[in-house]
């Protein structure tokens, strides 16, 4: 089956899904509503990951190894020693981390990177190890030499690639003052490509560092692509059939963005028009699945998905399935099937930290090892960082994977206060947007016609209270709309009605 990007574009988000043999592999949503008003300099309504922010050190912490610095965001953000390092002076200083103090001062001014968006009450996660991607590398100023992405495993391509850019960064003077990490989807890239893409990266930086020369402080200076453009630039790869797209407008743009940077990708974008992207490609229902702690395996059995503020643990459950030849076979069947799927759900759930695997016991060491194979394998397909213990005498593994955004589940969902306390719910965001695309669904059925649309207050208050988003709304679906809030509604409900078309008067007969 095919292996497909595809881009949902709607008024108030914009989501991401990779698509490989009829299956969902990955997930990505950026609210590009409800994100501030672009303070700082930033863009209104986006995402601030992977911004670059010339900011001021308000607070050094030397005790917590950190200092806070003003972004021109409502909280200050978050600078640890570990991503601070490398402003710190200090030649032959070994692996460990300097002191913070050596790093940065109060009141002065660096340049830093987003590299976790700010949530709830916590401000934004910070870098002053900045890197600007481009499609076949990073540039990364503050770090000389070359690296490669782990997941180039091939020797061969590794030296070939490593020799190219070495060779033309070298020659050109690059490496003496930055360096590049080669990107996985460079694999198979020829010379004039990758050096095309180090142009492209000299031309950010160059622009970056004039508008640093200027800019007032906290201001941004870099923003990263908009969502669709960096679909394209970190989803698509070779093995990528085609990119579909459901908004005309965004299919434009993403024309524009591979024009320029991977013109062997024009061929392969397409537009999605009669109804719900996601809807028909089944990937709506999926996303939903993703809410809920159980996991069905093929073979019967399942997986429960479970987080607590410590770690995540991951009961195996044998279910309904039993094989003919035994107990150890059954629990290798779907300890297998388990481990296969364990990767998957962790890239789709965006889980991160410490992670415990319960397995069935099973007493042949052949049969653990092979299962903590398919296990390594499911890990290897992620773009994440992962790191895997040996399985315990109790059939327990431990693994962890990089945080880089939050889990799926806190990101669309909340606790549920009050009464019913223990449970979680949607977030008047995800309902929200999921009212937004029930409005242009019902404004595509039925065009130019005037739309009723209702729901719980705070979810009405959502998208009443954001002119950005009710001026893009308009445009979007061409019609008028009244949206009204109904006292005593759930959260999660809404309607959408159609107001009757008004018939002309017929004149009474002479």
């Amino acid at each position: 089956m095919a292996n497909e990007v595809l881009i949902n574009v709607g008024a108030g988000e914009t989501r991401v899904a990779v698509v490989g043999d009829g299956r969902l592999e990955e997930i990505y949503i950026e609210r590009t509503a409800g994100m501030g008003e672009g303070e700082g300099g930033g863009r209104a309504g986006h995402s601030v990951l992977s911004n670059i922010v010339l900011g001021r050190v308000q607070r050094v912490l030397p005790a917590m190894q950190a200092a806070f610095v003003d972004i021109g965001l409502e909280r200050a953000g978050f600078l640890g020693a570990k991503e601070a390092r490398c402003l710190a002076d200090l030649p032959g200083f070994g692996e460990g981390l300097p002191p913070i103090t050596d790093c940065v001062r109060e009141g002065e001014a660096i340049l830093t990177q987003v590299i976790k968006d700010p949530i709830g009450d916590k401000g934004a996660r910070l870098s002053a190890n900045v890197t600007i991607a481009g499609r076949l590398l990073i540039l990364v100023p503050n770090q000389r030499g070359v690296a490669l992405s782990r997941r180039i495993e091939d020797e061969a391509e590794r030296e070939r690639l490593s020799r190219i850019v070495s060779g033309f960064a070298e020659a050109e003077g690059t490496l003496k003052t930055a360096g590049y990490i080669v990107r996985t989807v460079a694999i198979g890239a020829g010379e004039a490509e990758l050096r095309e893409d180090a142009e492209r990266l000299a031309v950010s930086w160059a622009e970056l560092e004039e508008k640093r020369r200027t800019a007032r402080v906290p201001s941004t200076i870099f923003c990263d692509l908009d969502p669709v453009a960096r679909a394209l630039r970190d989803c698509v790869g070779l093995e990528t059939d085609a990119v579909i797209i459901d908004d005309a407008a965004a299919l434009e743009e993403a024309r524009a963005y591979c024009a320029e940077a991977m013109p062997e990708v024009l061929p392969r974008l397409h537009l999605h028009e009669g109804g719900d992207l996601f809807e028909a490609k089944g990937v709506e229902a999926e996303l939903e699945a993703l809410l809920h702690p159980r996991v069905a395996l093929a073979c019967g059995g399942w997986i429960t998905i479970e987080g607590t503020e410590a770690l995540v643990a991951i009961d195996v459950n044998s279910g309904s399935f039993t094989a003919s030849s035994g107990l150890e076979e059954t629990s290798f069947r779907i300890n297998q099937d388990a481990a296969a799927e364990i990767g998957r759900q962790l890239r789709l759930r965006a889980i991160g930290g410490l992670v415990v695997i319960d397995f069935i016991h099973q007493g042949d060491p052949e049969n653990v090892a092979r299962v903590l194979q398919t296990l390594a394998l499911s890990l290897g397909k992620d773009r994440v960082p992962t790191q895997i213990s040996p399985m315990s005498e109790f059939g327990l593994v431990e693994l962890t994977r990089k945080r880089v955004r939050d889990p799926i589940s806190k990101f669309l969902t909340e606790p549920v206060r009050g009464l019913l306390s223990g449970g979680r719910i949607k977030t008047v965001a995800t309902v929200a947007n999921e009212f937004l695309r029930r409005i242009e669904a019902e404004a595509r059925a039925n065009p130019g016609r005037t739309m009723n649309c209702t729901a719980h207050p705070a979810v009405a208050s959502w998208i009443s209270d954001e002119p950005v988003l009710l001026k893009r709304l308009r445009e979007r679906i061409g019609a008028r709309f009244r949206i009204q809030a109904r006292e005593g509604w759930p959260r999660d409900r809404f309607e959408v009605s159609v107001e009757a078309p008004r018939t002309a008067s017929v004149p009474a007969a002479q």
